[in-house]
């Protein structure tokens, strides 16, 4: 972070002025419980009591700590941080961030350096921390969040239609031989687009090893793979089908509709790619979730390669205000192990509905979590860990509309063959590389 050096500068100078004048150290405060400290922390309603229960666990260690709640969504407080700065009292000196915010959050200066390798190995569980969500939160040398949930897509199934349409759910499922309806997937999202795409590898937008932005679509269709071009056929075919079948899958606003309705008991839709969180909704729709399967999303493939998602997921960040208080760092670094401590892994879901990654599924299946709460875990495990690393940099955040002003144009092009569809798509991303 570009203030580090001049809080480094700061705090020499502070710790010079703590040892002459026999101030307390890090380790003399641990070891003494001193801290004396405030802090806020951003919590979501729902998971107020469970982040009591771990503030009561830190007090046990530094009773004359305190730690205050503001209550709020982890969206809504991220939006009063982008609207005002780090200074504004109603932002929290610890909140949840999404992994995709924590470059633009860095670059406006507004997350701490934490000690997260020590932080990891006092909650333990982590086989390589680098490697998963904190590697992610890792911009340069500094470690900006701590893991607090792995986050990937799966697939729910409504075994009473499955039945009716035939579709065996206990063997590998491919895509291309599905009726159109069978599946739904919001496909103009890229958010699952992506499942498809990444299925052959078809890089979006990246980086080479010199830092350069790329995409492979803005190649010529003839010049991609042949497995390339074969998502791009899938890709073609399933809106040649839903265009035939006049389905609103290809309608932002009225998708969603559409898809609960088809999903639904009776309805003509047997599979569903979807996040954990949509468990409650599709239980809803499932005959109060006695028609309901859930699944890993390698469960379908696409043209034999199996669908894949990203690893991405949530990490607790400390306001960058507090990174000159070593008190205050202590104690909101203290809090955020407690959060996520192993230990607490099942109350922890229970209240927030979010899977650690340091705790094997192991734990969740020996727990008194319902069954469907079991499978919509090991579905989300597996997943994550069979899925590539989300893509962070800021520049990815173009994809989003450039991706769905392609696919969504179709319905108004009405491309004759996957050649002239996939014209609308390089045109897309051909325009989005040149404004880079």
């Amino acid at each position: 972070m570009k203030k580090v050096i001049a809080l480094l500068l700061v705090l020499f100078l502070s710790l010079s002025i703590v040892g002459c004048s026999g101030g307390k150290s890090k380790d003399a405060i641990s070891e003494s419980n001193e801290i004396k400290e405030t802090i806020t922390v951003q919590v979501e309603k729902d998971w107020l009591a469970y982040y009591e229960k771990a503030a009561e666990r830190v007090k046990e260690q530094y009773p004359k700590a305190n730690i205050k709640f503001i209550t709020t969504g982890a969206f809504d407080h991220l939006d009063v941080l982008d609207a005002t700065d780090v200074t504004n009292k109603d932002v929290a000196d610890v909140f949840a961030i999404p992994a995709d915010r924590i470059y633009g959050l860095e670059q406006n200066e507004a997350l701490a350096a934490i000690d997260a390798k020590t932080m990891a190995k006092n909650v333990g569980g982590f086989s390589n921390y680098d490697e998963g969500l904190g590697g992610i939160f890792k911009i340069g040398e500094d470690y900006l969040a701590f893991p607090m949930n792995i986050e990937t897509l799966i697939v729910f199934a409504n075994t009473a239609n499955a039945k009716e349409k035939g579709i065996n759910l206990k063997k590998p499922i491919e895509f291309t031989e599905l009726d159109v309806k069978d599946m739904l997937i919001p496909v103009f999202d890229a958010w699952y687009g992506v499942a498809l795409t990444n299925s052959a590898e078809i890089e979006l937008l990246g980086k080479d090893k010199s830092g350069n932005l790329y995409s492979d679509l803005t190649a010529n269709f003839n010049e991609l793979p042949k497995q390339k071009q074969e998502v791009m056929k899938a890709l073609f075919n399933y809106w040649k089908g839903h265009n035939r079948a006049k389905t609103s899958l290809w309608d932002e606003d009225a998708a969603g509709g559409y898809m609960d309705t088809a999903f639904s008991s009776g309805g003509e839709s047997s599979l569903r790619l979807e996040g954990p969180w949509a468990i409650g909704s599709l239980s809803n729709l499932t005959n109060n979730g006695k028609d309901l399967e859930i699944l890993p999303i390698n469960t379908i493939t696409i043209n034999g390669n199996p669908l894949s998602h990203w690893q991405g997921g949530w990490g607790l960040a400390i306001n960058s205000r507090v990174e000159d208080n070593e008190a205050k760092m202590m104690l909101a670094q203290k809090f955020i192990e407690e959060v996520v401590n192993p230990k607490y892994a099942v109350e922890f879901f229970k209240a927030t509905g979010k899977i650690l990654e340091n705790v094997p599924v192991s734990t969740y299946e020996n727990s008194d979590l319902s069954e469907t709460d079991k499978k919509v875990i090991k579905a989300v495990i597996e997943s994550y860990e069979n899925a590539p690393a989300r893509p962070l940099f800021i520049e990815w955040g173009s994809v989003w509309d450039t991706w769905k002003n392609a696919i969504l144009s179709w319905p108004n092009t009405k491309p004759a063959t996957v050649e002239d569809a996939y014209k609308e798509i390089k045109a897309s991303f051909d325009a989005m590389m040149q404004n880079f």
